[in-house]
């Protein structure tokens, strides 16, 4: 076998005698790769994640678009049938019908086919009407309305309700115009809705002047030939963008095609928010009438800010950690080649420090025999004693001659206590101790460092209570060569002890049988804290020994809530000013029980020497405190989604605006109401319909700040009460509630929107009026479609 010492390997493979740079530049070279590989997953899955969201949106952006156009189709027809079906229509009657009608529409008209000979009766009717200028007209060059000219047939615009402040095109006659002549034509031979090619539309604000007609002929039963038209005046860009983002914020670019046109398709409309060039992009055919229209959606700059990678985050942490990780091997390497030379250095110099050892050998010896009240015994490891010092002969009245080199420690020993003792090791261990070795044996290693109470044999066959403490003693080579005990005589404390014991078993007696603590608690003139006596029942108060409290008394206020430590201290302090009876009720924080509640009660006395020290009894509450709780929150909270209910909505409002009231501020309400959900319900079944509440508690309480207060007032209808922030800041909280609400769809239903209304709080006004505004944005939103905010009414 050799006789060189084996040198171990860096990381297992690594001499240890390589340049620590090697190392480090190895650990580099993997960190690089690692990087790479990670950077390039990172990269990948970014990409199928940016992909996926995308067409998400497309999806949602082209169903958007489809249900506007059906939208407008059905309005339409709807006011369509209003003509088929009456045999007479007033302007009155029309008006009252359309003006509802106006979503997202510029205009509603009806114009009737007149010949050229009853063009004059007809202006004429239309003038007692109400109409005085009545005539029919057509555009001039300069796209001005004028007299028209005499022709067989005119369609003429009868009854108009628009949106635009400018005056509406009464009499304008829809033949003299070629693309409006087409569309009419088109719908007389379909007989059912039309639209134009793209057009300026007559009548309308500039901003909003491009767009298209939507058409529909109307006849009654029998007739062959419509006797007029009724149609929708439809500017693309108020169908399209009303509701979106603004350009800033719109995640996507939408551009319609005409494809009317064979030749070339007109852009019907496009987003003002720059698309991004790239491999992400839809295209879709939607159907109004009898039109097709091709959209392409792009994504737009928004959209590429809100899905960034994070390959470069990726590739300069993991440049950092591989550089981080090489100078930290580096410096290890380095380290453990400088500590092994220290090594070799700090051996050379111990060998010369044994000689000096040796030379206060005697110095200890003289130290032994000068320790007069403590018995130090010796032994080799048979346990034959060898060193006896003067204070063992004074303590047991042997001589060192008779001891030294005759007896073991083992014969000093009460002979059935070091049996009881042997015995209980074997049944601990599960092996075999001899009695020899119990006096040795201490947590489980022989020779352990814990004084341990003995009964000693005197010469004269009387016995000593000591303390003794039994080491190993080593040679120079580290090897077990004997044991050495120190021993105390502790004749006067353990009859100190036995007093003392007789006085606590008293009293812990009495105190036994009384549910709580007992304690005395005191104050010295410094303000230091301090606890004399405390009973076992506060172990169970702070999960604290008894024991602790009269050394560190400081452990209590640990265990004391935060947020009521200071109101105890405080309560502590004002008791010892006055000499006042101490009383109150606080928390504790255990590593076991958790959150308790305690109710503690005290009596003071004055010091002689100042300070106080109070007689106390503590308990605890938990259970009051905790029914109390419950019976609470029973009252105040929705047992469905558990979030508050009316009854604690309402307290909190007459809170909040007497605070208001009193003292200024701000105050706003968000009400919201579910939309569609009876259609919910009656669809999935009332189970599912109590799930979309609570998903939808969940999803606005997730957004709310922890100020507000958030309550189901009944069925699908739900407040929301914001302190201290105005009507702008409301409803800048309701989008961010209303998109956050659309933007996680519910499972089995999907996605589940509410209409949302907004007050905030007038001087001098009620919580009736307040509550009346809310509900009047919540019917506005309804009105004006559902799933929006409405901003906040006056």
């Amino acid at each position: 076998m050799s006789l060189h010492p084996v040198r171990p390997k860096i990381l297992g493979f690594i001499s240890e005698d390589v340049s620590a740079w090697l190392v480090a530049l190895l650990v580099l070279l993997a960190g690089g790769i690692l990087t790479g590989l990670l950077a390039w997953g990172t990269f990948n899955q970014f990409e199928q994640q940016s992909r996926q969201r995308f067409q998400l949106l497309a999806n949602e952006r082209y169903s958007r678009i489809e249900e506007r156009f059906q939208d407008q189709e059905q309005r339409l027809d709807s006011l369509r049938r209003f003509f088929a079906n009456s045999e007479s229509v007033t302007r009155a009657e029309f008006d009252g019908y359309a003006q509802p009608l106006l979503l997202r529409t510029q205009a509603y008209s009806f114009a009737l086919r007149v010949s050229d000979a009853e063009r004059s009766a007809f202006e004429q009717r239309a003038r007692e009407e109400g109409l005085s200028a009545f005539t029919v007209r057509e555009l001039n060059e300069h796209g001005e309305l004028e007299l028209a000219a005499r022709r067989d047939e005119y369609v003429a615009v009868l009854y108009s309700q628009t949106q635009s402040r400018l005056p509406a095109p009464f009499g304008y006659d829809l033949l003299a115009q070629p693309l409006r002549r087409d569309a009419l034509d088109r719908a007389d031979r379909l007989g059912s809705l039309v639209v134009s090619q793209p057009m300026h539309l007559v009548g309308i604000e500039p901003s909003y002047a491009r767009g298209v007609l939507l058409l529909a002929p109307v006849s009654r039963a029998g007739q062959s030939r419509p006797f007029g038209y009724v149609m929708a005046v439809i500017s693309m860009r108020q169908l399209l963008a009303d509701g979106l983002p603004d350009a800033l914020h719109d995640y996507l670019s939408v551009r319609i095609l005409d494809l009317s046109t064979h030749d070339q398709h007109e852009v019907l409309f496009e987003s003002t928010n720059e698309a991004i060039p790239g491999d992400l992009s839809a295209t879709r055919l939607v159907r109004m009438a009898d039109h097709d229209y091709q959209v392409d959606i792009l994504p737009s700059y928004a959209f590429m800010q809100a899905n960034h990678s994070s390959v470069g985050s990726v590739i300069v942490l993991g440049g950092l950690l591989s550089v981080l990780l090489s100078a930290l091997l580096y410096v290890l390497v380095s380290q453990r080649q400088r500590a092994l030379r220290l090594v070799q250095l700090r051996t050379q110099e111990l060998h010369a420090r044994e000689q000096e050892l040796r030379g206060t050998h005697g110095q200890l010896r003289g130290v032994l025999n000068a320790a007069t009240q403590v018995a130090i015994i010796a032994t080799d490891l048979r346990g034959v004693i060898s060193t006896f010092n003067p204070g063992a002969e004074q303590m047991l009245g042997y001589s060192s001659a008779d001891v030294v080199g005759h007896m073991t420690l083992e014969n000093l020993h009460l002979p059935r206590e070091l049996s009881a003792r042997a015995a209980e090791l074997s049944v601990r261990y599960g092996k075999n101790i001899p009695t020899c070795h119990a006096m040795l044996v201490e947590g489980g290693e022989v020779g352990g460092h814990e004084a341990r109470e003995w009964t000693l044999v005197r010469s004269d066959g009387s016995h000593l209570p000591v303390n003794m403490l039994a080491t190993p003693v080593l040679d120079e080579q580290g090897l077990w060569v004997g044991h050495l005990a120190i021993c105390i005589d502790i004749t006067e404390r353990k009859r100190v002890h036995e007093v003392l014991a007789a006085r606590d078993v008293l009293l812990k007696k009495l105190s036994a049988h009384v549910p709580g603590g007992i304690y005395q608690f005191k104050m010295e003139f410094d303000g230091r804290f301090s606890v004399n006596y405390a009973s076992d029942g506060i172990r169970e108060i702070y999960e604290l020994e008894p024991d602790v409290l009269l050394f560190d008394a400081e452990a209590i206020f640990t265990r004391i809530h935060p947020q009521d430590v200071t109101r105890v201290r405080t309560s502590i302090r004002t008791s010892a000013e006055s000499l006042s009876p101490w009383r109150e009720e606080y928390r504790v924080q255990l590593p076991e029980r958790g959150l308790r509640w305690v109710r503690g009660e005290a009596t003071p006395e004055e010091l002689p020497g100042g300070g106080v020290l109070w007689h106390g009894y503590i308990s605890d509450i938990s259970d009051l405190k905790r029914v109390e709780e419950e019976l609470r929150a029973l009252s105040v909270t929705d047992s469905l989604t558990g979030i508050y209910n009316r009854r604690y909505f309402q307290e909190r409002l007459t809170t909040e605006m007497a605070r208001v009231e009193r003292g200024g501020g701000e105050l706003s309400v968000i009400m919201l109401d579910i939309d569609h959900f009876k259609r919910i319900n009656d669809h999935y079944g009332h189970a599912v319909g109590d799930r979309v509440l609570q998903a939808v508690c969940e999803r606005i309480g997730h957004r709310l700040r922890r100020t507000d207060v958030f309550c189901r007032l009944g069925g699908e209808e739900f407040m929301v009460l914001c302190p201290d922030i105005d009507a702008e800041h409301a409803y800048m909280l309701a989008m961010e509630l209303w998109e956050g609400l659309r933007s996680a769809p519910v499972d089995v239903v999907g996605v589940v929107t509410a209409s949302f209304g907004i007050a905030s709080w007038h001087p001098g006004e009620g919580a009736d009026a307040l509550l009346l505004r809310a509900d009047s944005g919540v019917y506005a939103a309804k009105q004006n479609g559902r799933d929006r905010v409405e901003r906040p009414m006056n």
